[in-house]
């Protein structure tokens, strides 16, 4: 978890340095549905990528302008690794964390009970391989999955809709594209093997917001 921890300290520090201005704290759960890459060998092909799980995430942010916001997120991940080639699939256990900043475009302005918005950032996305190393993996001509952790530099864009419940809180439903190059360091290929480089996890999420 350590560079985990370290990609979190510049976004504290750019939290505190934030003016006083109108804030917003929220809470979204959804699921993950990640794209496969090829998996191009000598010996035939075959898909790596990610099984579908479930996603969380918190958030703050800040009112800018009428029309603009900045928010600070954070988003957990089950994402569980695998290969699958002629009907055969081998799968280990995994995860991912999220940490971005990103810009939020409304089309009303804030105090409007129904908003539409669009987002863009980046940050940084770290995927775990947590299950247990074995010395016989099915597949393992096309790859093997390791017990080990890499961070990846992320895109991230979206759009959504927020609904006002009651003076202070809403209702959000927003759907994310999270983009990253392939973590070959959990899922490294064999020899001679070639896997394609960029993966979209896109996220449907719905969560409550609370504006201070």
């Amino acid at each position: 978890m350590r560079p985990v921890k370290f990609a979190v300290l510049p976004i504290l520090a750019a939290t505190a340095a934030l003016g006083q201005q109108q804030w917003e704290f929220g809470a979204v759960g959804g699921g993950g549905l990640i794209n496969n890459v090829a998996a191009a060998s000598p010996a035939g092909g075959a898909t790596a990528g990610f099984a579908p799980g479930l996603a969380t995430g918190v958030f703050a942010g800040q009112n800018l302008y009428h029309h603009i916001s900045g928010e600070i997120r954070y988003e957990y991940m089950q994402s569980d690794v695998r290969l699958a080639a002629g009907g055969q699939t081998a799968q280990f256990s995994g995860a991912a964390h999220a940490i971005h900043y990103d810009v939020i475009f409304h089309t009303n302005r804030k105090e409007s009970r129904a908003q539409l918005f669009g987002a863009v950032g980046g940050g940084v996305k770290a995927f775990f391989g947590t299950g247990a190393e074995e010395a016989f993996q099915p597949l393992s001509q096309f790859g093997y999955f390791t017990k080990t952790q890499t961070i990846k530099p992320m895109i991230g864009a979206g759009a959504g809709m927020m609904y006002r419940l009651r003076p202070n809180v809403y209702l959000r439903t927003e759907v994310r594209d999270f983009m990253t190059t392939f973590p070959t360091a959990v899922l490294t290929p064999a020899p001679g093997v070639k896997y394609g480089s960029l993966l979209h996890e896109v996220v449907p999420m719905v969560g409550i917001v609370y504006v201070k």
